[in-house]
């Protein structure tokens, strides 16, 4: 889920910018600064890592009120059929994504997977179904090299049109609904993974009902020139606050949800990653439209057989957090790593430090006492099942 701007666009434009130091600015850089966020860079962008309220209380808030996430340095990219409708761009995306496109009804979203012909995962992307096109969101580290991909493979068929001339922000938490439809009383009928076209507060956006917390809430793609007085409106409201990418790992942790180029990657399978659900019956062996998709032969054979290793939960014995990278042992001393630790830190709502990684197939029973080294230490973890904190969706 990517979007990028171009680098020398001048401020006022709207659009993303380049600091003198290389990093590109989303539409909010200003009202960062304003609201005295420490600014670090990210996937090629200055981003908010933190307010000054700390991430502990971001975090805290998001689960109990409403949390307001600038995310404009995802990748927005418009699909568009060359001939026929909408159907004919989602035949054609189903040739690099395991997912059932052509079933995705207008106004809908899922959950995709660009993979590797050895059956890895080269990104994991939203796609939504706008009537007359195909809307993605990539993330920022791939987005230019998921350009790359579509147009090497469907250009042919479609118009791959890259929007770096909107901003997308996240308000998720238990209260978005209520903030929302203050200013939109129609969102407030959307249920989980619509996405649809919304005037907000005059403004035209894409809305989503989803997320990367596990919280109820939108993701609202606008023109760039229009976030910042937007965001301000929001954050006028005593139920907003601003919530910089340390809570939104944190809370994205509890809540289960993978990091792209970190606990998924081409080195990963949908299977391994424990993410075969975003592969529907259709598009499975024996469906009507089985395969067709990079990896197809061995993802189908993990399907079938299972896969050697899988994602799992951890939940370190100690206070200590378990970082990403720490390798992962059946015993105390001695013996060979069998898995290693992705993602890894403080869980504040559940008041402990979490964790996942891969770990051996035998290995991942809930339960199961393994023992991830850190700093030369080896330290107890249980496996656990995820997410530790369960979703707030509004399903359909």
């Amino acid at each position: 889920m990517t979007q990028d701007g171009t680098a020398g666009e001048t401020a006022g434009e709207g659009t993303a910018q380049t600091t003198d130091a290389g990093a590109k600015r989303t539409p909010l850089h200003a009202l960062h600064v304003r609201l005295g966020a420490r600014m670090v860079p990210f996937a090629g962008w200055s981003m908010p890592v933190q307010y000054p309220q700390g991430i502990l209380a971001e975090h805290r808030h998001t689960r109990a009120k409403a949390g307001l996430f600038d995310v404009s340095h995802m990748g927005q990219i418009a699909l568009w059929p060359r001939s026929g409708g909408v159907e004919e761009a989602a035949k054609a995306l189903e040739a690099l994504v395991p997912a059932d496109l052509v079933g995705l009804a207008a106004g809908r979203q899922r959950y995709g997977l660009l993979t590797t012909p050895a059956g890895g995962i080269l990104d994991d992307l939203m796609i939504s179904n706008q009537g007359d096109h195909l809307y993605l969101v990539v993330n920022a580290a791939c987005a230019e090299a998921d350009l790359a991909h579509l147009d090497t493979h469907l250009a042919k068929q479609c118009r791959i049109e890259p929007r770096p001339d909107r901003a997308l922000l996240a308000l998720q938490g238990p209260e978005a609904a209520a903030v929302l439809g203050a200013l939109a009383p129609e969102v407030a009928a959307m249920r989980f993974m619509d996405a649809r076209a919304v005037t907000i507060a005059g403004i035209p956006s894409l809305v989503s009902r989803s997320g990367y917390t596990g919280e109820d809430g939108y993701e609202i793609a606008l023109p760039a020139e229009a976030a910042e007085s937007f965001a301000e409106t929001l954050l006028k409201n005593p139920l907003v606050a601003p919530v910089g990418l340390g809570a939104r790992d944190s809370l994205r942790l509890e809540a289960g949800l993978c990091l792209s180029g970190t606990d998924i990657g081409p080195d990963t399978t949908p299977v391994e990653a424990g993410l075969g659900w975003s592969i529907q019956k259709v598009r499975r062996t024996g469906g009507l439209r089985a395969g067709g998709f990079p990896g197809a032969e061995t993802i189908f054979a993990q399907l079938a057989e299972g896969a050697p290793r899988v994602r799992v939960g951890l939940r370190p014995e100690g206070r200590a957090p378990v970082r990403g990278g720490a390798p992962l042992f059946r015993d105390e001393t001695g013996g060979a790593p069998v898995g290693s630790v992705t993602s890894g830190g403080f869980g504040p709502t559940v008041e402990a430090p979490v964790a996942m990684g891969y770990v051996t197939t035998a290995d991942a029973v809930p339960g199961t006492r393994l023992f991830a080294e850190v700093r030369g230490k080896r330290l107890p973890v249980a496996v656990a099942t995820l997410p530790f904190v369960p979703p707030r969706f509004v399903r359909p």
